[in-house]
């Protein structure tokens, strides 16, 4: 029964060519968004240039960050993103959809015992589960991942795996400090599990397993997550991949089971949202949102892009003129010297280069507000306004909700394939897929 499942999601990719161009041409009406915070709080939130070289930065009291997101097939803001990325050439990635890869450094040891990754929600979403979802979800717990937990009929819904687990990538990189720069997520490069620097060593000594599907096995014991800690000011980073959740088409297509994310999106549904967190503190360390932009959004969203692009024309053109003025006065300057022979200095090189600075802009070399000097910031980075969005819920270490906790026969059950594994992600979507990118599984 288990290989048969695992032949069919293997299998589970292909595609129906009048499906995708009925989803295609819904699809057209919506943008997708993607941004990146600390908390909840999207008013903290800066947008991820997706498929871009650039990564976004974020921090808060746990943790310095930088997120980068690769979406095949990408239609969003802001509108100047490739549609792919480089990453989906490498053969490992060639099935996948998206990737959310980010590097961290905490500025404090955190526990890894309780620390999370998944989804989180707002609102119910019970009356909006599509038909099946509990054998759908039993199926994905029982064979594809043991460690997820879920609850998908609470008010504020919850679907977790153990962060160790879940990641399918994931690197110890050296103790770079608190203050130092640290690098983001290779765009053109897909992850490779294992350890930099002393971050091997930190392997080694814990005897973690080289190879990440062995590595996620390992770490659905409750003791070996004991026993491994995020260490104050060494880098670490991770990958989240996933072939089932198609953003260009805004569906999900799993053996047996076909969603199409769209009809179920409405004014109160429209933002996945990843979360890596503690479960039983409820501490955020970082949050990462898909929103789905419809209507009036989309129009004032890309009006604004506009109006932003503008605005640097303008900037630029005011800059030229200064730049024009100071080499004319130069030049005046200049002929002033040669006529007089009397040699003088002058300065009409603002910079050095003859530029100026415009107020309230962000060169290329600037450095956002808290983040380590280094730390590059896109210039058309931008914030994002909405409610913080608490979150309530408690789950236990196992929590049975939907499917009761594995015995130890499923706990040693895990996928062979990343691929195959990663459905574990997509089966959380369902549930979320009354929201306007809700479709990471079958939440």
């Amino acid at each position: 029964m288990a290989s048969l499942i695992k032949d069919k999601l293997k299998s589970a990719t292909g595609h129906n060519a009048a499906e995708d161009a009925e989803a295609k041409r819904e699809a057209d009406k919506y943008r997708l968004q993607v941004t990146a915070g600390g908390s909840y709080d999207k008013s903290t939130h800066r947008a991820v240039a997706v498929n871009s070289d650039d990564a976004t930065y974020f921090e808060n009291e746990h943790l310095r960050g930088k997120v980068q997101v690769r979406i095949r097939n990408f239609q969003g803001l802001p509108s100047t993103s490739p549609s792919s990325s480089p990453y989906f050439d490498d053969p490992h990635h060639a099935k996948d959809q998206y990737s959310l890869a980010f590097s961290f450094v905490p500025k404090h040891d955190i526990p890894s015992l309780n620390a999370v990754w998944g989804n989180d929600f707002d609102h119910p979403v019970r009356d909006r589960l599509p038909p099946g979802f509990n054998t759908a979800f039993k199926i994905v717990k029982d064979f594809i991942d043991p460690g997820l937990s879920c609850d998908a009929y609470a008010d504020e819904p919850w679907l977790y795996g153990p962060a160790l687990s879940s990641w399918f990538a994931f690197v110890v990189g050296d103790n770079i400090g608190q203050d130092a720069d640290f690098p983001a997520p290779r765009e053109d490069a897909a992850m490779e599990e294992g350890g930099e620097g002393t971050g091997g060593e930190v392997r080694h000594h814990l005897g973690l397993p080289e190879n990440n599907e062995k590595r996620r096995k390992h770490f659905l014991s409750a003791a070996h997550r004991e026993d491994f800690t995020f260490e104050i000011g060494r880098l670490y980073q991770a990958d989240f991949y996933n072939p089932y959740l198609d953003f260009g088409n805004f569906s999900l297509k799993l053996p047996g089971f076909s969603l199409k994310v769209i009809k179920y999106i409405d004014e109160k549904s429209h933002c996945l949202r990843y979360v890596f967190k503690d479960r039983e503190s409820g501490e955020v360390y970082m949050n990462v949102n898909f929103e789905l932009l419809m209507g009036k959004e989309v129009d004032e969203a890309l009006e604004k892009e506009k109006s932003g692009k503008q605005t640097s024309q303008i900037s630029a053109g005011a800059v030229n003129g200064v730049n024009e003025q100071s080499q004319a006065g130069a030049l005046r300057e200049h002929t002033s010297e040669n006529e007089t022979k009397v040699p003088r200095q002058h300065s009409a090189n603002i910079n050095g280069m003859g530029e100026v600075s415009r107020p309230g802009s962000i060169t290329k070399d600037a450095t956002p507000m808290n983040a380590p000097a280094e730390s590059p910031v896109k210039a058309d980075v931008t914030e994002t306004t909405s409610d913080r969005i608490p979150n309530t819920t408690d789950p236990s270490d196992q929590p049975d909700a939907v499917a009761s906790t594995p015995d130890a026969s499923v706990q040693n059950t895990v996928p062979e394939k990343d691929e195959v594994s990663e459905i574990s992600g997509l089966l959380q979507a369902s549930a979320t897929s009354d929201r306007r990118s809700d479709a990471r599984g079958i939440l």
